[in-house]
């Protein structure tokens, strides 16, 4: 299965992604040279949220969609209000 994925960073910001598995992912976004480049400066990460999707086109087209939400509305997908 595929899972799209939110961290919060340390200075607050929040990353969307996609993986087949998360908690690699999220170890290599706090431990490893495989971090996006964008959370290097970032660690460490804390996982938010994730969702599960059985095509990576699935994913890819969520994924897309959160990216270019605000700030306020992931918040809002994150805590569920």
């Amino acid at each position: 299965m595929w899972h799209v994925y939110i961290v919060e960073c340390i200075d607050l910001s929040l990353y969307t992604g996609i993986t087949l598995d998360v908690d690699r992912r999220v170890k290599e976004h706090n431990h490893s040279a495989k971090s996006a480049k964008s959370l290097r400066y970032k660690r460490p990460v804390r996982l938010v949220h994730t969702e599960m999707f059985k095509t990576h086109s699935e994913a890819a087209r969520r994924e897309y969609e959160i990216k270019h939400w605000k700030r306020e509305e992931k918040l809002k997908l994150i805590t569920g209000a």
